[in-house]
């Protein structure tokens, strides 16, 4: 088996299956009409019929909901787990599930005292009449939750999250992988696991397809299931008057899980991507990789990180409060995850009717991060496309002066091109000015527009750009993008350090070079002195 050498060797031939799917999804459950005070005065007043609005209403009906658990879990024999401080609620969920054989039902429920906003009463006097009276408003307090672990013949295990506290926000856990899971199965196709997702599959083409599935419609299906089962703090008048539960977005994994052929190919691609890429969390290449535009009021940590768990590395980037990981799964799969927190981060809503457009931005984002280290690992260039751009061109008549290897305004504007490697809408003469001229040591108000047109007409007519029809923009072309990314590197990195160290005025540092390079000037010297040539 042939090792490979470079990251798009990795992708393109060591890759056994592939699967792009949504992972863990965390769900705000809640009732719309309750999330603010005045819903909550609504809701006592004119729905409940009493004559003012306290916090002392609330206690009968949290008195009802924790009564009713209680029975449930005794008619039902389900185990009721307190859990400690500090105990991690995953270790104790899998301990029971693995005692667990029903096809479906409720596998233990949890008890946690947690921290949660809540309402309560504050008195308040009225500024003419001097009377007090009651006042709903936000708090904070500390009270029972409920952990309802089930297993679902359709989406395999979950867990909905209640508070024993009025409005009775939930959360909903699942897991888009073991939902793949359960489908497969009941379909009869055979698979490997590999944690929670896949090593190998029998049909990978319906495997994506299931994952490709998995909607708003089908989870919200599934919350109306085990809502109508287990206990509710609301009643059936409350319910058909609108105080029903919803669905948000508080936390998406969208994850891409490319097994590798053997360990040895996952360990090359990471020591690959730790050495090329160490730059990703900078502004300028998150942009890139998120297609969402960075400036100095942009909130967020722009940072790269390697995380070493023993001897398994992890790569991690950050935007505002979404994360993009990548890793060594299990030794065997390269997993690239990205992680939204906020799905303001990208102008999108949090209702989970906004799913697919989240998942369009997940997915893209893991794509782009490997498409930015493939290239920035794989360029490569021939002798005539060498040739091709560093000697003047004629194109239909029109002529083109050279582009130089070295030349700094050469060397500038393709340093700038990076930047916009990945924007699908391009870049614009003043976005270009604005990056090429501090690279120059140069105001932006000293590189002229017509200086940067002239620049633009050679890039393009060298085919390292092309124009956006009907616009004023420009984008980079596949063979521009390869060679502005080589030229930098070769430069930056081998010619320019290269000479400092092998010339021999210079003072000597690394002499890895600089050794070998006297040795063959001291044996040309002998030769010509051997031949009776002058030197």
């Amino acid at each position: 088996m042939i090792v490979p050498r470079t990251i798009a060797d990795v992708l393109k031939d060591h890759v056994t299956l592939e699967v792009e799917s949504i992972d863990r999804l965390y769900l705000n459950v809640y009732v719309p009409r309750l999330q603010r005070e005045l819903g909550v005065v609504s809701f006592f007043r004119f729905h409940r019929g009493h004559t003012f609005a306290s916090s002392s209403l609330m206690e009968p009906i949290t008195t009802a909901f924790v009564a009713a658990i209680d029975r449930f879990t005794k008619e039902h024999q389900i185990p009721v787990i307190t859990f400690q401080k500090g105990q991690r609620k995953d270790d104790v969920a899998a301990a029971q599930r693995a005692t667990f054989t029903a096809e479906e039902g409720i596998v233990f429920v949890g008890k946690a005292q947690e921290k949660t906003s809540v309402f309560r009463t504050e008195k308040r006097r009225h500024p003419q009449t001097g009377k007090s009276y009651a006042w709903i408003v936000r708090s904070t307090a500390m009270v029972n939750h409920y952990y309802f672990y089930g297993q679902d013949r359709d989406f395999g295990p979950f867990f909905l999250k209640f508070c024993s506290y009025f409005p009775y926000n939930a959360k909903l856990y699942l897991n888009g992988h073991e939902y793949a899971k359960q489908q497969l199965s009941k379909a009869g196709v055979t698979y490997v696991t590999l944690d929670n997702g896949f090593q190998s599959c029998a049909d990978p083409a319906r495997l994506q397809t299931i994952a490709d599935e998995l909607s708003p419609t089908l989870i919200d299906s599934l919350l109306r299931k085990w809502l109508s089962y287990l206990p509710n703090p609301f009643t059936a008048a409350d319910r058909e008057a609108g105080y029903s539960y919803d669905i948000s977005i508080l936390q998406v994994e969208f994850a891409l899980t490319q097994v590798l052929d053997r360990p040895l190919t996952g360990r090359i691609f990471f020591e690959e991507v730790i050495r090329e890429n160490l730059d990703l969390g900078r502004p300028d290449h998150v942009q890139l990789i998120f297609n969402r535009r960075v400036t100095k009021r942009t909130p967020g940590r722009f940072r790269t990180r390697v995380i070493t768990d023993g001897v398994i590395p992890s790569l991690h980037v950050d935007y505002k409060k979404t994360r993009v990981k990548q890793y060594h799964k299990e030794g065997r799969a390269l997993r690239t995850e990205t992680t939204i927190n906020d799905t303001r981060d990208f102008a999108i809503g949090k209702r989970l009717h906004n799913l697919p457009a989240l998942r369009v931005v997940g997915f893209q984002a893991n794509r782009s991060l490997l498409a930015t280290q493939r290239i920035s690992h794989d360029c490569a260039i021939g002798e005539d496309a060498f040739r091709a751009v560093t000697r003047p061109i004629q194109v239909d008549g029109q002529r083109a002066s050279a582009l130089p290897f070295g030349d700094p305004r050469v060397q500038s504007l393709f340093s700038a091109l990076a930047l916009f490697c990945l924007l699908p809408q391009g870049f614009s003469n003043r976005e270009l000015r604005e990056s090429v001229a501090p690279l120059l040591g140069l105001d932006p108000s000293q590189m002229t527009q017509g200086r940067m047109t002239y620049d633009l007409r050679r890039l393009r007519l060298h085919g390292l750009v092309r124009r956006i029809p009907k616009t004023h923009r420009y984008q980079l072309t596949d063979e521009g993008l390869r060679i502005t990314l080589f030229f930098n590197r070769v430069y930056l990195r081998i010619l320019r350090p290269g000479l400092a160290t092998i010339l021999p005025e210079q003072p000597s540092g690394d002499i890895t070079l600089r050794q070998p390079f006297d040795r063959l000037a001291t044996a040309i010297d002998r030769w010509v002195q051997k031949a009776n040539l002058v030197a």
